[in-house]
């Protein structure tokens, strides 16, 4: 990804502070600002903004996926947008956002300030938001911290506080659209999935979700087979039944199949399924376990849910 070079010079212009709502940084404090960031980038003491614009454009041309700005880009964004910088005459950073919109705008992207007073970039076509998320990186020990008492929380909820707290967030966050949860007052109307969902493609072709969730373990062996059975007949729905998008005004089949547990899928619990569907529906189904669920969360940044924090064994301790 590129951007211009004139919206390159402006960011960076707000990195180092020379434009205003910005703190002023000297050539130290650039590098510790991009040691906040985790880069190891060391100002060498040329022309501030310039070399500071050629950082930028590196973290650009990293690897992204379509419509959404590189993980590392995004991370030095919601750094100069933290809070705890705000300055004089701009206590809520308004007026910072509204300048950093302006360079942002034109490459086709918008920023905002999320419910967890995060910094959110999407794309003003695909309304398809950035996220600073890869689950497989090394976390840090708050990182972890949150991670547990999210699992303590799981431990104990619901199959729908599972699905309404913790993973209706998380496929907002990360780009999902019109997700409609169907809940366990009428299982008449679910039609073997609890949540169905889209997510829209760069070419503007629409891929629908079903997902069907279970808050403990799947197991293929002893007593647990039954559950598993039970999650093959209503996947099998899952893929037969249409849904009505109202925005579009027709029916539609579920495109791909999600199995989310709160607790572990095991291996044999995959390969039974597996081996249960035919070749064509295979292709269709993913899974999700307690690992993925906790991982995706911290690594998207989203808060706990407010159950969780009300009790006091949950409380964040920083």
């Amino acid at each position: 990804m590129q951007f211009k070079a004139r919206n390159l010079r402006a960011l960076a212009e707000m990195v180092i502070g020379n434009a205003e709502h910005f703190p002023y940084r000297s050539s130290s404090y650039i590098t510790e600002f991009f040691e906040d960031c985790d880069l190891d980038f060391v100002h060498d003491g040329s022309t501030r903004w310039a070399w500071t614009a050629e950082r930028l454009a590196e973290l650009l041309a990293e690897p992204a996926l379509p419509n959404m700005l590189p993980e590392r880009f995004m991370t030095v964004l919601r750094m100069l947008m933290d809070k705890a910088d705000a300055q004089e005459g701009d206590p809520d950073r308004s007026q910072a956002l509204v300048a950093l919109n302006g360079p942002l705008i034109r490459e086709g992207f918008e920023a905002y300030y999320g419910d967890d007073q995060l910094l959110h970039v999407r794309h003003t076509g695909t309304r398809t938001t950035s996220v600073v998320a890869n689950p497989h990186r090394r976390f840090t020990p708050d990182e972890i911290k949150l991670r547990d008492q999210l699992s303590a929380f799981l431990d104990c909820c619901s199959e729908d506080e599972l699905i309404e707290d913790v993973l209706l967030p998380l496929f907002r966050h990360i780009g999902f659209q019109r997700i409609t949860a169907a809940g366990h007052k009428d299982k008449a109307l679910e039609y073997g999935k609890d949540v169905w969902m889209r997510f829209v493609l760069p070419t503007l072709h629409v891929l629908y979700f079903g997902i069907q969730v279970k808050k403990g373990k799947l197991d293929s062996s002893g007593t647990s087979s039954a559950n598993v059975a039970e999650i093959l007949n209503q996947v099998t729905m899952m893929l037969g039944h249409e849904i009505f998008d109202p925005e579009l005004n027709r029916r539609v089949l579920v495109d791909h199949a999600y199995i989310v547990a709160g607790g572990e899928i095991t291996k044999a619990a995959r390969n039974w399924l597996g081996n249960k569907l035919d070749q064509a529906k295979r292709s269709q189904i993913m899974f999700m376990d307690r690992a993925d669920i906790l991982n995706l969360f911290v690594a998207s940044k989203l808060p706990l849910p407010t159950k969780a924090v009300q009790k006091d064994e949950f409380v964040i301790p920083f």
